[in-house]
């Protein structure tokens, strides 16, 4: 029983003439009304006969069989699925979702109601077409129907993948802004300690960590001058040290929930909400639109790079898993400091000698011949 008395998964609601409706309503299952009073016999077999029945797959109501539909719900109930992270799982049911609903031009049926196996490499390269503009998302795109197709190849559902035969977009970007050290003065500036601004760019830039990660962190991930971390997207456990900066922040900011920033309403923040709010207070700070959470990311590898640590030791603090993408995000730092050191050997002792054309000092000249031919 709930804490009304009505048998579990069973909700009541009265309607504009005051009459009680029952419903049962189960994750998973379609919503059955009920009988009106819940006392009767026939309340008690509706309710045995909604238990049950079967969990009904996401989407399954709108599939047809062989369908693209119908693969994406089976792979939604696969194992392939279930062992995703779930930020992963978010990130690719909004792509297939929106997908399976969008239409190609010149037809009026959705993809996902068209057969799986008629998909070929042509209606591919339209949606990455449709998309040019877009070079991300359509490189997202095509990695969700990869994954989808290597299921449906694997589960007999398909003959060929179509989608490991079409290459991802050419990007022509550096990605995000690498805030600079005068943009993270201007920020400050703006937002003193105590803030949760402020709150918000240390945790950002001290722990090198992604807003899905800062928007979890709170009191009880603080243990023995280390910040305790397991990331959402890769599922990588990291110990952070506390800086003298991130400490001094979390000091001054207010105390009393589980989570380090909390919304007006006291609830912690949701990543792309707290997105939201950090680009407000960076517009506050007046900064150009470029500058955002995930930036600041980049700015701290930026300064552990200038400060000469290898690319392992810049992953012990970011928990990338690939050196290639800490080498991305530090290229720009590594060239300069490289460059530095270049420069510094380019202008030392010997280039000045050879330049006042003066011979080394470890290199006797030559007696000349005529004075010795005096001398004899």
């Amino acid at each position: 029983m709930n804490k009304h008395g009505l048998p579990r998964y069973v909700s009541m609601f009265v309607d504009r003439h005051g009459k009680p409706h029952y419903r049962f309503r189960k994750t998973g299952f379609k919503a059955v009304m009920l009988p009106s009073d819940p006392r009767s016999r026939a309340f008690e077999q509706a309710y045995a006969a909604a238990l049950a029945r079967d969990a009904e797959p996401i989407g399954a109501s709108r599939t047809l069989p062989g369908s693209m539909s119908a693969a994406i719900v089976a792979y939604y109930e696969s194992a392939d699925w279930k062992q995703l992270r779930p930020l992963t799982q978010r990130q690719r049911r909004n792509i297939l979702e929106r997908f399976r609903a969008s239409t190609s031009p010149g037809s009026l049926t959705p993809y996902g109601d068209r057969p799986l196996a008629a998909f070929e490499k042509r209606h591919l390269h339209q949606l990455m077409d449709a998309r040019s503009g877009k070079p991300h998302a359509a490189n997202n795109l095509l990695k969700t129907l990869r994954a989808l197709f290597r299921f449906a190849l694997d589960r007999n559902l398909v003959r060929a993948d179509p989608a490991h035969l079409v290459k991802p977009l050419r990007v022509q970007s550096a990605g995000f802004h690498t805030w600079s050290e005068a943009e993270i003065t201007a920020y400050e500036n703006c937002h003193p300690l105590g803030t949760p601004a402020r709150l918000a760019l240390a945790l950002l830039l001290y722990t090198a960590q992604r807003r899905s990660d800062v928007v979890r962190m709170g009191p009880q991930h603080l243990r023995g001058g280390f910040l305790s971390v397991v990331q959402s997207k890769t599922g990588t456990a990291l110990k952070i040290p506390v800086t003298q900066p991130l400490q001094a922040a979390i000091d001054a900011a207010p105390v009393g929930h589980l989570a380090f920033l909390v919304t007006e309403h006291g609830k912690p923040f949701s990543a792309a909400g707290f997105g939201n709010k950090f680009r407000d207070w960076c517009n506050q700070a007046k900064l150009p639109p470029g500058c955002s959470a995930h930036g600041l990311r980049k700015s701290a590898a930026t300064r552990l790079a200038n400060a000469g640590l290898s690319a392992h030791a810049v992953a012990a603090i970011t928990g990338h898993k690939s050196l290639a993408e800490v080498q991305r995000y530090t290229r720009a730092a590594d060239q300069e400091r490289l460059a530095a050191s270049a420069a510094e050997a380019l202008s030392g002792p010997m280039q000045v000698r050879l330049l006042s054309n003066q011979p080394p000092a470890s290199v006797k000249q030559a007696p000349d011949a005529a004075k010795i031919r005096e001398k004899k």
